[in-house]
């Protein structure tokens, strides 16, 4: 398979994440108000991140002969970072206010879709990303795997409030989903100290 062909497939993928999580700020924002569920307004704030981290491999993507790599690995591994600190603000302002949300049957329905698509398109990204052998659509896909995590430990969480009052669950099982980001983010950041060093020996 030509590179052109697997560009064109690697931004195919990154324009759908787009369209998902765009579409899906509004629709769980609107469920979250109804619900007055934290976790799912919170679910809803992580969306612009994963906007954030898509838009940045469209643009290293259409330009990947212009040495954009390194610079995108940065803003991909910040993206990360602020995933974990809006995930650990999750957290905090579940426990500190107790809130017991209401059942949202669209936002479980939504939730669960979300799951399913964001696994979906992190494979797909880490398959094309390893035939381009491009970091970047690799780690933003690991970002991706990251937004199906919390969507998974979101709809774990909704699902036991639901089912038996547990309205601490959700917040619980965001704590692998932490260490991950943590984890990917060293990764991405690393990778872009790498590309810089190797860059400033080739010059010496």
């Amino acid at each position: 398979m030509s590179q052109t062909v697997l560009l064109k497939r690697g931004l195919l993928l990154e324009y759908l994440t787009l369209g998902w999580n765009v579409v899906g700020v509004i629709l769980v924002v609107l469920a979250a108000y109804a619900a007055r569920s934290v976790a799912l307004a919170g679910f809803g704030l992580d969306s612009p991140i994963e906007i954030f981290a898509s838009v940045v491999v469209v643009w290293q993507l259409k330009g990947i002969n212009l040495n954009r790599e390194r610079l995108a690995l940065r803003l991909i591994g910040i993206a990360f970072i602020a995933l974990v600190i809006y995930i650990v603000a999750q957290l905090l302002v579940t426990f500190l206010t107790g809130a017991h949300p209401a059942t949202s049957v669209g936002g479980i329905i939504w939730i669960a879709a979300t799951f399913i698509a964001m696994l979906l398109l992190a494979f797909g990204k880490r398959v094309t990303g390893k035939k381009l052998q491009n970091e970047v659509l690799l780690t933003e896909g690991r970002v991706t795997l990251v937004d199906a995590y919390l969507a998974g430990a979101v709809l774990l969480g909704l699902l036991l409030n639901a089912l038996f009052g547990w309205w601490w669950a959700d917040p619980l099982a965001s704590l692998v989903i932490i260490y991950y980001g943590i984890r990917e983010a060293m990764h991405a950041l690393q990778e872009s100290r790498s590309m810089k060093e190797a860059e400033e020996g080739s010059k010496a």
